[in-house]
């Protein structure tokens, strides 16, 4: 095996978590930020400790990453997959950060791995692709919208009576809360994508032979996550935070509250590596809705559920085209 593709592999699995965080930052701290209860730098400060801490709860996610989506190719070929597979995520996250678009990083690399698979001839596990990906990919918004929407009902009625001054005050504060549980759920899911890609490489190589999570990958991938997140990506902070909706602080909060409930539950319970994008922007749709329906800017909702759609294709194009390219030298 040539050591000098593990290396480039590697290289660039930490670079798409990287982007990864820089392009996901907005996700944990659009909201706070927007409603003014955390300057940008103390929000990005806090994310990416909390984007740390996350990487290290769990590795349900990863084992499916590693195992449930693709079999795990050999020798130079499997090298050549996983690196096309990244680039081809990489450059759907370049793209979509250079328009402020909130896509999903997580089904760019889910479309890489699959294009760059097809591309190189090695089995894609269907089924995991649809019982993982795409199923969790149409219900997560789904249950966003639907939570953020009773989720701010709920806040309403109970605050009802209360001063409305001293209540966004109070949920100001409760946001510092509320945007840290995002975070920490946020490195629960995308630092143990990349973990997974990491185990595979290394089990192409023949360094790694068990189920575990070598320690050194979960502090690299924690790591470039959470300075990719300090990095900041304020194109789609300002997607998130204002152009959707204008957010007040208890909106915000059952944003954040709605949407890291979900990923903690999928995380948990279910092991499937959803987008952290799709949960908190359809949550915000669906806290915006209890305003007024047009409260909510569905010209610009409508732009970001299309991109959806085309992420995980263009990538698995991307992806398969730098398989070709690629394969004339490792192959």
């Amino acid at each position: 095996m040539d050591m000098a593709a593990l290396i480039a592999v590697l290289g660039v699995a930490f670079f798409f978590t990287y982007t990864n965080g820089f392009h996901d930052s907005a996700n944990a701290i659009a909201t706070s930020v927007s409603t003014r209860a955390l300057t940008p730098r103390a929000a990005l400060a806090m994310a990416a400790v909390m984007n740390l801490a996350g990487a290290f709860l769990g590795s349900g996610v990863a084992h499916t990453v590693s195992q449930g989506i693709i079999a795990t190719p050999t020798g130079n070929q499997g090298m050549a997959i996983l690196f096309a597979a990244l680039v081809g995520a990489i450059t759907w996250n370049l793209v979509t950060w250079y328009f402020g678009l909130p896509s999903s990083s997580s089904h760019a690399l889910f479309g890489g791995m699959v294009g760059a698979a097809l591309a190189g001839g090695t089995e894609v596990i269907w089924n995991g692709v649809l019982d993982k990906i795409v199923i969790p990919m149409v219900i997560s918004p789904i249950v966003g919208l639907v939570g953020g929407y009773l989720v701010m009902l709920a806040i309403l009625w109970i605050f009802r009576r209360a001063n409305p001054h001293r209540a966004k005050r109070n949920f100001r504060v409760a946001q510092t809360a509320s945007a840290a549980a995002m975070a920490l759920a946020h490195g629960l899911q995308d630092a143990q994508k990349t973990m997974g890609i990491v185990v595979m490489a290394l089990t192409i190589s023949g360094h790694h032979t068990t189920d575990g999570i070598p320690v050194w990958v979960k502090i690299s991938c924690a790591t470039a996550l959470s300075l990719g997140t300090y990095a900041g990506g304020w194109r789609i902070m300002r997607t998130l935070g204002r152009k959707i909706i204008e957010l007040d602080p208890p909106q915000g909060f059952a944003a954040e509250a709605t949407a890291s409930t979900v990923m903690y539950i999928t995380s948990f319970v279910f092991k499937a590596p959803i987008s952290t994008t799709h949960v908190i922007t359809s949550a915000i749709m669906g806290v915006g809705a209890t305003k007024r329906i047009r409260a909510v800017r569905w010209g610009v909702a409508k732009n970001i559920v299309l991109g959806w759609f085309i992420t995980m294709p263009a990538a698995a194009l991307v992806a398969a085209l730098m398989y070709w390219f690629v394969h004339l030298f490792w192959g």
